[in-house]
C-alpha cells in the first residue's frame, strides 16, 4: 500500500509540474520577443516544484523527474522495481498535465515542448546535449546534496525549487529547458512536428546529467568522510 501511496504522489507531483511549468510557457510565450515570458516560465517549474516538495515530499521523496528517480536508484535508495513505478508514474502523471494543458489551451499550443533554439550560436544537436547534460548535472546534484541530510529537510524543497528556477532562466533560451525526461517526452508526443524529432536530446541529457551528479556525489562523500580534521589529525 505504501507503495502505491508514493506512485498516486508522483502522478499528481508530475501532473503539477506539467500543468503549471508548461502550462505557463504556453500562456505568457517563450520566444526572443516576450523575455519576461523567460523568467515567469523559469518561476512557474521552480515554485511547481517548491508547493509540492512540501506536500508529497514526505510520501515519495517528489521525484517527479526520471532523472531525479535514476539519481537515488545508482544512490542505492530506490529499488529496481520502485524505480520503474516511479518513471511509468512520472509519465502517466506528465500525461493528465497536456490533456489539462490541450483542454485550456486547444490541442493546437504547442505544449511547451522541447526544442532548440535558434537563438544561440551552438544551436546544434551536440550543444543541446551538453546544454541538458550540464543544467541537470546542476539540478541533480542540488537535490541529491540537499536530501543527503535529515536536517536540511526544513529547507529542502526551497533548494530544490529555485535550482530548478536557476537552470531554466539559461537553459530556456538554449533548449528551452528540459532536465526531465518525462516532463519533456509527453509534451513532445502531444505536439509532435521538430519537438517528437528532437525529444531524444531530451530524455538521453538529462539521464546523463542525473546519473554524473549521483555518481560524482557518491565520489565527493567517500573524499569527505576519508578526510580528518587537523585536531583529529594532531592527536592521532
Amino acid at each position: 500500500m505504501n507503495r502505491i501511496k508514493c506512485y498516486v504522489a508522483e502522478v499528481i507531483g508530475t501532473f503539477v509540474l506539467v500543468a503549471f511549468g508548461c502550462g505557463t510557457a504556453v500562456a505568457v510565450g517563450c520566444d526572443s520577443a516576450s523575455g519576461c515570458g523567460y523568467i515567469l516560465t523559469a518561476l512557474a517549474f521552480g515554485l511547481s516544484i517548491v508547493a509540492m516538495a512540501y506536500s508529497i515530499g514526505n510520501i515519495s521523496g517528489c521525484h517527479v523527474n526520471p532523472a531525479v528517480s535514476l539519481a537515488m536508484l545508482i544512490r542505492r535508495q530506490l529499488s529496481v522495481v520502485d524505480f520503474i513505478g516511479y518513471v511509468v508514474s512520472q509519465l502517466v502523471g506528465a500525461c493528465l498535465g497536456c490533456l489539462f494543458i490541450g483542454v485550456v489551451f486547444g490541442f493546437d499550443c504547442g505544449f511547451g515542448a522541447n526544442q532548440i533554439q535558434d537563438t544561440w550560436a551552438s544551436g546544434t544537436i551536440a550543444g543541446a546535449l551538453l546544454v541538458e547534460i550540464i543544467l541537470t548535472f546542476v539540478f541533480v546534484l542540488a537535490v541529491v546534496g540537499v536530501t543527503s541530510k535529515v536536517e536540511n529537510g526544513v529547507v529542502a524543497g526551497v533548494v530544490i525549487g529555485l535550482t530548478l528556477t536557476l537552470v531554466h532562466i539559461l537553459g530556456i533560451a538554449l533548449t528551452g529547458t528540459s532536465v526531465n525526461p518525462a516532463r519533456s517526452l509527453l509534451p513532445a508526443l502531444f505536439a509532435g512536428g521538430k519537438a517528437l524529432e528532437q525529444v531524444w536530446i531530451f530524455i538521453v541529457g538529462p539521464l546523463v546529467g542525473g546519473a554524473l551528479a549521483a555518481l560524482v556525489y557518491m565520489l565527493i562523500e567517500t573524499r569527505k568522510k576519508d578526510v580528518q580534521p587537523e585536531e583529529e589529525k594532531e592527536e592521532n
